[in-house]
C-alpha cells in the first residue's frame, strides 16, 4: 500500500518538464519497434530534457548517458538515412560471434570505468547500479545504431536497471517510463527478430 501511495504520489509530483521527456521517449521506442526513422527526433528531445534531469537527481552516469544517448541518435539518424536505388542501405542483422565478444568487452569497461568515476569524483550515493544502467545502455545505442537485432537485449537490461534507480530518487513518473520501455523492448525484439526471419527467408 506504501509503495501505490508513493507511486501516486510521485506522478501528481511530475513536472511539465519529465512529462515532455517521458512522452517523446515513450514516442522514441515505438518508433524505434517500428524500424521507423523518427526514433532519432523524438530521442533526442528525450535526451537532451534527461540530461539536465539526471544531473540535478545526482545520476551522473545517467546524465553521462543521455548525452552519449544524443550523439549516437545523431550518428543513427545519418546511418538510417543512407540509400541506395531509394532502398535503405542499413538492414536488421544478428551480431556475430565476435561482435558479440566486442559488446560484452564494450560493457565490462564502460562499467568498471564508470564505477570508479562515480565513486571517486562524484557524491552518487548509487555508483555500482547507475554505472550498470548507463554501461548496458551505451551498449545498447551503439547497436541500435548499426540494426543489429541483440539491442533489444541491453535495453531489456537497461529497463530493468533504470526502474528501481529512478524510483528512489524521486522521478516516479520517470520510473513508470522505464517500465513502459520494458515491454517495448521485448516488444521490439519480438518484432524486430519477426522482420529478420522474413528478410531471411525471401531472398
Amino acid at each position: 500500500m506504501n509503495l501505490w501511495h508513493a507511486l501516486l504520489d510521485g506522478l501528481f509530483a511530475t513536472t511539465p518538464l519529465e512529462f515532455i521527456a517521458v512522452t517523446f521517449g515513450i514516442a522514441s521506442v515505438i518508433f524505434s519497434r517500428m524500424e521507423n526513422i523518427w526514433v532519432y527526433p523524438t530521442g533526442i528531445v528525450n535526451t537532451t530534457i534527461f540530461i539536465y534531469l539526471s544531473v540535478i537527481a545526482g545520476l551522473y552516469a545517467e546524465a553521462g548517458v543521455n548525452f552519449y544517448y544524443t550523439i549516437m541518435s545523431i550518428y543513427g539518424w545519418i546511418l538510417w538515412r543512407r540509400q541506395k536505388d531509394g532502398a535503405p542501405m542499413l538492414h536488421i542483422t544478428r551480431s556475430s560471434g565476435t561482435e558479440w565478444r566486442n559488446a560484452l568487452i564494450f560493457f565490462a569497461l564502460c562499467w568498471l570505468a564508470l564505477y570508479w568515476f562515480l565513486q571517486k569524483w562524484t557524491d552518487s550515493t548509487v555508483p555500482l547500479a547507475d554505472g550498470f544502467a548507463s554501461a548496458t545502455a551505451y551498449t545498447g545505442m551503439w547497436l541500435m545504431a548499426r540494426k543489429k537485432l541483440e539491442n533489444w537485449l541491453w535495453w531489456i537490461a537497461t529497463n530493468i536497471a533504470a526502474i528501481p534507480l529512478y524510483f528512489i530518487k524521486g522521478f516516479v513518473f520517470t520510473s513508470f517510463q522505464y517500465l513502459v520501455f520494458l515491454v517495448l523492448a521485448v516488444w521490439g525484439y519480438v518484432e524486430w527478430k519477426r522482420k529478420l526471419t522474413h528478410n531471411t527467408s525471401s531472398i
